[in-house]
């Protein structure tokens, strides 16, 4: 058993052990990650990979967790970045959103392993929800809906997002063509709301 000479703090070490674990399903997606594996992989002893994740569940949700804040706050970022019009604020959000389709496999896999667990499920529910909020908040400036009204719009509009992605990994269609369809989708769901 390999162990490491480097002694970092508990939070850098755990870290370092999501960043092997997201190098190794990039490399060979998830069924070949455990503990064990990951252990051997970032060169330290198994009880230190144990200590943080407890089991290999344990290990895909702080992984799948860890993912999810990068891509919001990568959105969170663009959003600011953007130029204050309705249109463009819809666009960075449906850039964002295929962007993470394609360039964060890793999300789509560790979900497929997790499927059917509780904590997953309760996972993606609690991330969906912070997602949402982070969606509805951009786009209030451009809506006369009320909070909750927009919010549930931008929930169905992710329902939509959410299947439109999966034309693009069938490759039904572009990228490109997935983002003018949900930037058209929010656009329309804002001038509906105008004046209600």
């Amino acid at each position: 058993m390999a162990t490491t000479t480097t002694r970092l703090s508990k939070q850098a070490r755990r870290e370092q052990l999501l960043d092997t674990a997201v190098a190794m399903v990039r490399g060979q997606g998830t069924d070949g990650l455990t503990l064990v594996t990951l252990a051997e992989a970032a060169k330290v002893s198994r009880p230190i990979v144990y200590d943080h994740f407890g089991t290999r569940p344990g290990l895909l949700l702080a992984l799948y967790r860890r993912l999810d804040e990068r891509h919001r706050a990568a959105i969170a970022q663009a959003l600011q970045d953007a130029a204050p019009t309705a249109a463009e604020v819809a666009r960075v959000i449906s850039t964002a959103y295929f962007a993470c389709a394609t360039d964060m496999p890793e999300l789509t896999a560790i979900s497929a392993a997790l499927k059917g667990n509780p904590e997953m499920e309760a996972t993606q529910h609690e991330l969906m929800g912070r997602y949402t909020d982070l969606m509805a908040a951009a786009l209030s400036p451009y809506s006369r809906l009320s909070r909750n009204a927009l919010r549930l719009r931008c929930v169905g509009l992710l329902g939509a997002a959410e299947a439109i992605a999966g034309d693009v990994t069938r490759e039904r269609v572009t990228s490109d063509e997935a983002v003018v369809a949900l930037t058209d989708l929010i656009m329309g769901g804002l001038a509906t709301g105008q004046g209600h």
